[in-house]
Order: structure tokens, then C-alpha cells, then sequence
């Protein structure tokens, strides 16, 4: 029997959630806050797991087409401009996981999604519907939205992001934590880069208290900055324009790699948030999704994958009602918690500094390409499967 779905947000979560439970026979409402479906921000990494969750949910090769496939994964000491190892992405690594290791721009991405929502029987996107709460009962949820506005279906799931109204009443555990990192992003046009920095690559300079990412994306038609510091911020803001100057002034500690930040124009900077694991995160005929159920901080680049691969198992287990959120939640909270950890704790591979530096260092030269890929195995490999 199919269920109406009612879907809190319209992002790339969201969105994925709907195509996956329209293609298993389900009626899906999309509710967004905004007043037309669109998506922010620049560069998405996808390694091999999160393709394989787009090729369950049908976009696997519509994806591949726009993305920029990546020849490796490479290490450089941003104070010494020492190259300290790569994690080569070629045969070896395609033929252990089974997929590319890409990257692609989010509006595009999204836009993907989005046309195929658009196109599939059974969803419907309602944008400027925010969601502010529910109510339920035995037979089915009401989600209130602002305005005084309601609707009302079998199941609601929250993918509303880290500062979502579902999660606010279903776990109740308040604002997200401030990580105390400012990060910086700015897009260049590939043209303006000399032609030995356009490599096919998702490069990291890391320093004491700070460390600096780039790689292609639109195609290769653009560099996506983004620089990290770890200031102590403690007022969450977003997309903040920050001036040149600032820019250098904050990552003066990175001199290898000053070349390629003054290269950035028009930046803008956010203070990083996320929260810690919960053990819980359905209610009744009510669960979250995404970031709204497990938000990362981005250093394990695996914050859109998780939402695809929640997408999967949530959307095969609507059937069940009830008893199918309380599954999807075994299923995917043991892994999505351990990534959490994992994007907190891979700051202490970014920022070290001196000798703690050096022996960062040493131990990543001496680990083999093998080597490399077990210590991202249990990320990468994970292969979703539909639960039906």
C-alpha cells in the first residue's frame, strides 16, 4: 500500500528521499521553507559509496557525466611546501570500490535531482511551506507549517538541515555546537589558475591551527577554495564576505600555500557547526534525514553520501510505517555516528604543528597506496542496498 510521505525540506537530501520513495510506489509532498526549490554552496566530493546510492536512486550516471572524476587524494605541508603523500585514485582503487572518487558542483547536482522529482509520478513540491512542527496520532501526522497552514499524511521525515523544526521537537537538544573553525571559500575561473596548479586533484595544505583545500569542479571549469582556521569563533554566522586581507592575515601560518590564496576573489567566510550523535531520532511515524539527523562537520567529505545512503534505506521501508523508521534508524545510526566522530577528530590530522607536524608526516610517507585505501575502506566501500 502507498504511503503519503510528507518531506520536510527541499534540499539535495530531500530531494533524494522523494525519488527513492516515489520509484517504491509512494505519494511524496515536498515542503520547503523557500519560496522557490534552489540550492547553495560550490563543491561536492563524492567518493564510490555515495555513487553507488545515486545509481539506487536512478541518477548514478546522469551524475557521472557532470562530475569531475579525481586522479588522486594528495597531502602537502603547508609550511613547508613538502608534497607528503597522495592517495592515488586511478585502477587500483576504482576496481576495490567499485566507482570513481569525483567531484561536482552542488547546483548541478541538485538540478539533477530537482528535474527528476519534477518528472516523477507521484511527487509534488510545494515550496514556501515552512515546517514549524507536528502533531500525530495512531492513523497518521499532521505537519504544521508557518502561517498556521497544515498538511497532513502517513509518515513525516524531517531533511530540514542542521537547524531543523523536526528535530527541534523530536530531540529537543537545542542550537547546533559551534566547532570554533572559521572556513573561507571563494571560486575562480580555472583560467585565471597557471596551468601546473590545474590538476585533476583534491588538494590539502595543512598547518598549525589551520589547513587549505582545493580541486576542480563544473567540469573543471572552475577551483573551489576553501581554507580552514581554527580561531576559536564563538558566533555562528554564515557567508560573511571577508576581505582579501583578512585572508591573508588568518592563514600566514600556510606560506606554501599563500600563491594559491591570493588567487581567491570575492571571499566568504562561515563558522562550522554540527552536533554530537544521538541514539534517537524517530518518533512514531516521524524520523530526520540527512543533516537534520546526523549533521557532520564537511573534513570527512561524506555529508551529501550519507544523506543518498540514508535516502536508500529510508525509502524502502516506508511501506512498513512506523516499524520501518524504527529500522532505517538501526540500520544507519552506528555509521553515520562513526563518520561524525570522524570529521571531528580529523582535525587533529590538519592542525598540528612542529614536531607533532613532522610525525604526522612521517607516517603518512610511509603508508602505501594500500595502505591509504584500507584506512578509507570502511567509508568508501559501503555499497546501499533498496530494503524491500
Amino acid at each position: 500500500m502507498t504511503a503519503e510521505v510528507l518531506v520536510a525540506g527541499g534540499g539535495i537530501g530531500g530531494l533524494a528521499l522523494a525519488l527513492g520513495a516515489a520509484a517504491n510506489g509512494h505519494r511524496v509532498t515536498v515542503l520547503e521553507r523557500s519560496a522557490e526549490f534552489a540550492e547553495l554552496g560550490a563543491g561536492i566530493q563524492l567518493a564510490p559509496n555515495g555513487l553507488h546510492a545515486l545509481d539506487r536512486l536512478g541518477l548514478g550516471a546522469a551524475t557521472r557525466a557532470i562530475a569531475t572524476p579525481i586522479d588522486e587524494l594528495r597531502f602537502m605541508d603547508g609550511v613547508t611546501g613538502e608534497h607528503v603523500t597522495s592517495m592515488p585514485l586511478g585502477a587500483q582503487y576504482q576496481a576495490r570500490f567499485g566507482q570513481p572518487y569525483v567531484v561536482v558542483h552542488r547546483g548541478e547536482l541538485y538540478r539533477l535531482l530537482l528535474d527528476a522529482c519534477r518528472a516523477a509520478p507521484g511527487v509534488e513540491l510545494r515550496p514556501s511551506s515552512a515546517v514549524t512542527g507536528y502533531e500525530q496520532d495512531r492513523t497518521g501526522v499532521t505537519a504544521r507549517l508557518a502561517g498556521g497552514g497544515r498538511i497532513a499524511g502517513a509518515l513525516l521525515v524531517g531533511a530540514d538541515g542542521i537547524h531543523s523544526a523536526v528535530r527541534g521537537q523530536l530531540v529537543g537538544d537545542g542550537p547546533p555546537r559551534i566547532s570554533g573553525i572559521t572556513v573561507y571559500r571563494a571560486i575562480i575561473p580555472m583560467a585565471e589558475v597557471p596551468a601546473p596548479l590545474r590538476a585533476r586533484a583534491v588538494t590539502w595544505w595543512a598547518g598549525p591551527k589551520c589547513h587549505f583545500v582545493h580541486y576542480p569542479i563544473a567540469g573543471g571549469r572552475y577551483l573551489n577554495l576553501a581554507a580552514s582556521r581554527d580561531d576559536g569563533a564563538t558566533e555562528a554566522f554564515t557567508g560573511r564576505p571577508a576581505a582579501l586581507e583578512a585572508v591573508r592575515r588568518e592563514f600566514a601560518p600556510l606560506p606554501a600555500a599563500g600563491h594559491l590564496l591570493e588567487l581567491g576573489r570575492d571571499w566568504h567566510a562561515w563558522v562550522l557547526v554540527d552536533r554530537a550523535p544521538v541514539d534517537a531520532w524517530c518518533d512514531g511515524r516521524v524520523t530526520l534525514l540527512g543533516d537534520a539527523a546526523h549533521p557532520m562537520l564537511h573534513y570527512a567529505a561524506q555529508g551529501a553520501c550519507q544523506a543518498f545512503e540514508d535516502a536508500v534505506v529510508l525509502a524502502g521501508l516506508l511501506g512498513d510505517g512506523a516499524d520501518g523508521l524504527l529500522r532505517y534508524q538501526e540500520l544507519r545510526r552506528e555509521r553515520t555516528a562513526a563518520i561524525q566522530h570522524t570529521a571531528r577528530d580529523s582535525i587533529r590530522l590538519w592542525h598540528p604543528a612542529g614536531a607533532a607536524a613532522t610525525a604526522r608526516n612521517a607516517a603518512l610517507a610511509a603508508m602505501s597506496a594500500t595502505d591509504l585505501h584500507d584506512a578509507v575502506a570502511w567509508m568508501h566501500a559501503e555499497r546501499i542496498e533498496a530494503t524491500r
